[in-house]
């Protein structure tokens, strides 16, 4: 498994090494921006925006624009040259028949970790693992597991899998093994979220995330 703890290693062993092309799977500004941070030292980024589970579609433009605008101004500030930007077509219908969340009911109810998650993570990594194939990257991977609601273990097994199942449109990119919340990297995302002054969602995306949140929500008040 190529982990960020070998990358890491050859780079200090050699600063003038040429940085590797890595497309990053992201779903918003606040979780980007650790990941960029730590990984823009030792790779040439390209951000895949590929997020049709968010609910609704004007929440998928708000996470969007506030990607958008936190990008320049953080290349700004980190002295880099570029971070590209890929975006993709916004279309519930591929979240809803990947999860196939509208059949099975007792996936709508799920908490977050769940199977309904795991079939989210794939749908989302496999179209990434597909771009970065056809286009000649590097390594591929996804910011998601800087959450602490999301399983860091289903997303790294996703990732080495789909190179085995997947019938490779050009070369195969390397998944990229991570925890990006461990060693405080949760807690620098709510610091540079407020350094930036992004916004932070307050529910993962898909509407029965934002259902569960809600009722969640309308329980402990009834409690107080």
């Amino acid at each position: 498994d190529i982990t960020l703890k070998k990358i890491k290693s050859e780079y200090d062993a050699d600063s003038k090494k040429e940085k590797k092309k890595l497309l990053l799977h992201a779903c918003c500004a606040p979780c980007s921006s650790y990941v960029l941070e730590y990984l823009s030292n030792y790779f040439d980024i390209t951000i895949y925006y590929y997020n049709p589970n968010i609910h609704p579609q004007e929440e998928y433009v708000r996470r969007l624009n506030e990607l958008q605008n936190f990008l320049p101004e953080f290349k700004i500030r980190n002295n880099l040259d570029d971070i590209k930007l890929v975006t993709t077509d916004y279309n519930v219908e591929d979240f809803f028949s990947a999860t196939n969340t509208e059949t099975d009911k007792n996936l709508q109810t799920e908490k977050e970790r769940g199977e309904r998650c795991r079939r989210c993570y794939y749908f989302r990594m496999k179209k990434t693992f597909t771009y970065a194939a056809r286009n000649g990257y590097d390594f591929y991977t996804t910011t998601l597991s800087i959450s602490p609601y999301k399983d860091a273990d289903k997303i790294n097994t996703i990732g080495l899998q789909l190179i085995e199942e997947l019938e490779n449109p050009g070369n195969s990119p390397a998944f990229l093994v991570s925890d990006f919340k461990k060693k405080n990297g949760f807690k620098r995302s709510l610091e540079l979220s407020k350094e930036y002054g992004l916004y932070r969602q307050d529910y993962c995306g898909c509407i029965y995330s934002k259902i569960n949140t809600e009722n969640e929500r309308k329980h402990d008040a009834g409690n107080n």
